[in-house]
């Protein structure tokens, strides 16, 4: 059998929800009134500064383009919706220190110095990860407040209530410099090690990750064609379900739903043996999902594999590597063997059933 390890993109319908640090879930998203000014003017600066994607401002009567990778055109649109002016708020102040997305860390952060002189470092990735770092929140006045016990468990609960429903979660937060610990010098902010602790919790963002038009079509194909289908996903079962790789909830559940840690710490042999029944693989690092080629290959199979952030190591072990043409990334591209131009999971397909097609003529001759 073939094996297709496919780690599945956002479209750009992204639906957002918010839930603020006042307690609160905003619905809709967008309305901001009921929160402090102080808050939405620091979550303006981390969705602003804390990003690799940009916002153009077409003519008059044009909507606004937001380009990037579907989570950051998400939370950057979110942005412009409760008034954020990019370009203003870039201007006003400025970056002086990157650290960008770590795959291993699951997170990226930015210090930024304003306009009064103050710093603040802004963190941006996935909530459990951030809100581990938290120590404060902000209250409806604006204020400090400790995070206890009864906090963090209600903020743990928003997390999951929002990945159960299918919902990709990410908290932002920041915190504020001291001048005195700043480095001035340009090879001391080259070197300069950003906070990662003592945060101050602004706010946690669900956004919704559909599968793109097609997809349960063309996993639908691939099953009759005899190609099984594995993902490597965060918000797991839920979107497995929505695109046709598990048929009911009675199959999420281990071995045919495993996290990427769950799957690291087996040994060879037990990775060995529950590998043909994965179907999902939530939560995986690079490295989990190249465990998961190499044990594929090794009980026989052929495996292609897709694009995604820091893929290289499974893409250049896997029998085939695919790429997306235009949001893979660079390295992924020279790491493989197909690029599929449109980034459609039906294109995939249909350079499988080229393989097969090829491959059954070689043998019948």
């Amino acid at each position: 059998m073939m094996e297709l390890v496919e780690k599945l993109e956002m479209p750009s319908d992204i639906k957002l929800m918010f839930c603020s640090t006042l307690k609160m879930k905003n619905d809709p998203p967008n309305d901001t009134s009921a929160l402090p000014l102080k808050i939405v003017s620091f979550l303006v600066e981390s969705v602003a500064q804390n990003t690799t994607s940009s916002v153009f401002l077409p003519d008059a009567g044009q909507e606004i383009e937001v380009s990037g990778s579907p989570t950051e055109n998400g939370i950057l649109q979110w942005g412009v919706n409760i008034g954020m002016n990019f370009v203003a708020v870039r201007s006003e102040s400025s970056i002086i220190h990157a650290f960008p997305f770590n795959s291993k860390k699951k997170r990226g952060d930015v210090a930024v110095k304003r306009p009064d002189s103050e710093v603040h470092v802004h963190w941006k990735r996935a909530a459990e990860i951030v809100l581990a770092a938290c120590t404060r929140y902000m209250d409806i006045d604006g204020q400090l407040v400790l995070l206890n016990e009864e906090n963090v468990e209600y903020f743990k609960k928003a997390i999951e209530d929002m990945a159960s429903g299918s919902l990709r979660c990410v908290a932002i937060a920041y915190r504020p410099c001291e001048a005195e610990t700043v480095p001035t010098g340009e090879d001391e902010l080259a070197q300069w090690e950003l906070p990662e602790g003592d945060l101050v919790l602004l706010a946690i963002v669900g956004l919704k990750d559909p599968c793109r038009k097609g997809v349960r079509e063309a996993v639908e194909l691939c099953v009759k064609a005899g190609v099984k289908v594995v993902i490597s996903i965060q918000v797991i079962h839920v979107i497995a379900l929505e695109c046709g790789i598990l048929e009911s909830n009675a199959d999420a559940e281990e071995p045919n739903l495993i996290e990427g840690k769950s799957f690291r710490a087996m040994s060879e042999d037990q990775r060995l043996e529950v590998v043909e029944k994965i179907f999902v693989m939530g939560r995986s690092s690079p490295n989990d999902k190249l465990l998961l080629v190499q044990a594929l290959r090794k009980r026989g199979h052929v495996v292609v594999t897709g694009d995604g952030t820091n893929d290289a190591p499974a893409l250049h072990e896997a029998d085939i590597g695919l790429a997306m043409g235009i949001q893979g990334t660079e390295v992924a591209k020279e790491s493989i063997d197909i690029i599929i131009l449109d980034d459609d999971f039906a294109s995939v397909v249909k350079v499988l059933l080229y393989i097969i097609y090829i491959m059954l003529l070689i043998t019948k001759n």
